[in-house]
């Protein structure tokens, strides 16, 4: 299927997609601060360069668009029907940098939340802040049945990692959280 505009157009639509300061973290950003909770943006000293970073709770969070880092099941992570190749590719790579990054910033001894842009929504939910909050202060939430970590209904489930841990997608949320890494070493400053 032929581009509905000329190539000079999509390269100047392409050129204005930003990669930081976007709506969702924004959103995020403001509801966090809202919260009480103190960050820095875009670490550029840190794997990944990680959009929100806290560094009194030693983690990072990555606010990922879905149709950028391939959101599984995601109705918003669509692969355009032209030139399908490259951009088959340039999924790929993001997805593989993403998966280094958080392997850097385990190494390093830093605990990271993956946020969906679908997520986030046109308002931020007062759920996902709890969880972010629980998530930070070290709180799962527990059914009382089973005795496994919940996030709205939905069990926690080990994945191939064994440092993490991702939720189903639900109405309000779907984060992929990496918990079990061992705290920073004592000492440890934040990179300016």
């Amino acid at each position: 299927m032929a581009d509905i505009v000329d190539q000079k157009t999509r390269s100047r639509m392409m050129s204005r997609i930003r990669g930081s300061n976007t709506k969702p973290e924004i959103r995020l950003r403001k509801a966090l601060h809202a919260e009480g909770f103190r960050f820095r943006l875009n670490v550029r000293r840190l794997p990944g360069t990680p959009d929100i970073v806290l560094p009194k709770w030693n983690t990072a969070i990555l606010v990922h668009g879905c149709f950028w880092h391939r959101h599984p099941d995601c109705s918003k992570a669509t692969t355009p029907s032209s030139n399908t190749m490259f951009w088959q590719d340039k999924f790929a790579a993001n997805v593989e940098r993403d998966r280094c990054a958080l392997l850097k910033l385990d190494e390093l001894g830093w605990r990271t939340l993956t946020i969906w842009e679908c997520s986030i929504g046109r308002v931020v939910q007062v759920d996902l802040i709890d969880e972010i909050a629980a998530f930070l202060h070290g709180r799962d939430r527990t059914d009382a049945s089973s005795g496994k970590s919940v996030v709205h209904g939905e069990m926690f489930s080990r994945g191939t990692d064994p440092g993490s841990f991702s939720v189903g997608r639900n109405r309000l949320t779907d984060l992929q959280c990496r918990s079990d890494y061992l705290p920073a070493s004592e000492g440890h400053e934040f990179p300016e």
